[in-house]
């Protein structure tokens, strides 16, 4: 049993590489962080606060969609991301961001539950992007799970596992509605919504491939933590 002892910012991140590391791998398959820190208009200061506690080998995930400054924003993330050993994924939700992405030299490209029905509209084909990127996208569903393995996407965000501040009129999954949707998915499934140092542990055996957060990082930067981690799973 290790443990670890940090921000909790850094203790959730922790615990997310703990949670993708007890997860069965299909041989060949691609390796994905086990963390995933969400830049977010709603949280801007406290994600960007919260970069240097993520371990080397995770991601930050950009959004912030509607920030006026949001290339050079990227520019200096992604300047950033390379300094630490994380991988930036730029979220799209029109070809303009695709264009952004590509141009900058990103590490991935995240969509939206929409752009998934409309994918030759909003995104193009997922083969005009490099072999080595990580391609993610948001569901609320089973059906947009498919949908996500369908177009041949990497990984998936399903949401929300709990309650959450950024959708207060959601009903959340809860974790065992969450993992009987991981666990049959076609593809790797992230946890994210209402994630916290407080409640992660309900997640362990859920299948997650790891855990995505916006608030659960950011709002936990300065809070010292000492926790248990219970050995990965071979």
């Amino acid at each position: 049993m290790a443990i670890f002892s940090g921000t909790g910012s850094q203790t959730l991140a922790f615990l997310a590489v703990a949670l993708s590391r007890r997860v069965q791998k299909p041989r060949g398959a691609r390796d994905l962080p086990g963390a995933i820190l969400m830049v977010d208009e709603k949280c801007h200061t406290g994600s960007l606060a919260a970069i240097p506690a993520l371990p080397r080998g995770n991601a930050v995930l950009l959004r912030d969609y509607h920030n006026p400054e949001r290339h050079s924003l990227a520019r200096g993330l992604l300047k950033l991301c390379r300094r630490q050993g994380l991988c930036l994924i730029m979220a799209a939700a029109t070809r303009k961001d695709v264009g952004l992405a590509l141009d900058l030299g990103v590490h991935g490209l995240h969509a939206s539950e929409a752009a998934l029905h409309a994918p030759a509209r909003i995104i193009g084909s997922l083969r005009q992007f490099p072999p080595r990127w990580i391609l993610t996208a948001s569901v609320h569903s089973r059906a947009a799970l498919e949908k996500a393995a369908h177009l041949e996407f990497h990984a998936a965000l399903l949401s929300p596992v709990f309650p959450t501040t950024s959708h207060p009129g959601r009903d959340a999954l809860g974790p065992l509605r969450f993992s009987l949707l991981a666990r049959s998915a076609p593809l790797p499934v992230y946890a994210l919504g209402g994630i916290h140092t407080g409640n992660v542990r309900r997640l362990g055996g859920s299948g997650a491939a790891g855990i995505a957060a916006i608030e659960g990082f950011a709002l936990e930067g300065a809070t010292l933590e000492r926790v248990a981690i219970p050995p990965s799973s071979s």
